[in-house]
């Protein structure tokens, strides 16, 4: 089998190829894992191309504990590097190892993580997060999904991958998945495949999260106009973020304010002609951008247009969990009929 890590400055990768076997849990704290060898050293080329081609702008993080790595994404692999995130992976702690479960073996691969070991969210029922409904992530191509995803990971979260035109949303209602989050995506919200109808025919019932273009999907949905950011392109740029600690308390609760994060886009809300009958500003940047924003009446849709799951944004860990923890909450007023 082989294990192909990829090594780089932010974060740290480590390159392990052609491994032999799976002895332990090595003390890295950044993996890609790729359950199927290449062949030739033609095929190994194109390979490793088409793996640092993926990660350039990602910075796809090991799980934290095994048990993170527990978390199973049911979607068809449709590149090398949505092949690792989306087979089915099982734990086998007896043998301290993971598998991932391809079509015709159970393969025992190496997993890079850290030492210190994250607890798994636990909802306040006493319930494992992780045997509940899944959160749906509608991927829009963007290699930044799996960040995201990582996060989700190592909160012992549920959850399931697709591509934004993979499935329908006849398809997703019938998954009556707990949440939904619309990962970042190039282009334009009218570029997002079932993005935009997700927002609108789902938004209602369903929790909703949106990151980057998933934010843009909530405005553009309720009358928002899309444009350039004036100051130019922000790829890989930090900025402080100012949030208001009432309108969004359930997203950053917990966080500094103003805290950093970490910015990827050309694209944002327009704050003049931003449609304050339907949305509502819960946070912004120095020269007033719209970096967040929730639905008024439906203010269990929201979304950012920062990256919580980049390195840059040190506290967006704590984000993920905090929409975690409103699913959770927007499940126990449902059942209680408020």
């Amino acid at each position: 089998m082989d294990v192909v890590l990829i090594q780089s400055e932010i974060p740290p990768f480590y390159c392990i190829y052609n491994c032999k076997r799976a002895a332990r849990f090595l003390p890295f704290r950044s993996a890609f894992l790729t359950p199927t060898p290449p062949r030739t050293k033609t095929q190994q080329a194109a390979r490793l191309g088409t793996l640092l081609a993926g990660m350039a702008c990602s910075h796809l993080a090991a799980a934290s504990s095994p048990a993170a790595a527990c978390t199973t994404l049911r979607a068809r692999a449709t590149s090398p590097v949505a092949g690792f995130a989306r087979l089915p992976a099982t734990l086998h702690p007896e043998s301290g190892g993971l598998a991932l479960r391809g079509r015709r073996a159970v393969t025992p691969v190496v997993v890079a993580a850290e030492t210190a070991a994250a607890a798994p969210v636990a909802d306040r029922d006493g319930t494992p997060a992780a045997v509940k409904q899944p959160i749906i992530v509608i991927d829009n191509y963007d290699s930044f999904t799996y960040n995201l995803c990582q996060y989700m990971g190592e909160l012992g979260l549920n959850f399931e991958v697709y591509r934004n035109d993979e499935l329908t949303i006849e398809e997703v209602k019938r998954m009556k998945p707990r949440g939904i989050l619309i990962s970042p995506g190039p282009g334009e919200p009218q570029d997002s495949g079932i993005s935009l109808q997700t927002v609108l025919e789902l938004g209602p019932t369903i929790p909703i999260f949106g990151v980057c273009m998933g934010l843009q999907c909530i405005g553009e949905a309720f009358g928002g106009k899309i444009i350039r950011v004036p100051s130019g392109v922000m790829h890989g740029k930090s900025s402080p973020v100012y949030y208001d600690e009432v309108l969004g308390k359930s997203i950053f609760e917990g966080l500094s304010n103003p805290f950093t994060a970490a910015r990827y886009h050309s694209l944002v809300i327009e704050e003049e002609s931003f449609p304050h009958d339907e949305l509502e500003v819960t946070a912004w940047t120095e020269d007033g951008l719209v970096m967040a924003a929730r639905h008024k009446k439906y203010t269990h849709i929201q979304g950012v247009q920062f990256h919580p799951e980049s390195i840059i944004t040190p506290e967006g860990k704590r984000i993920i969990l905090n929409f975690a923890r409103y699913v959770e909450e927007f499940e126990k007023q449902t059942s209680e009929g408020k």
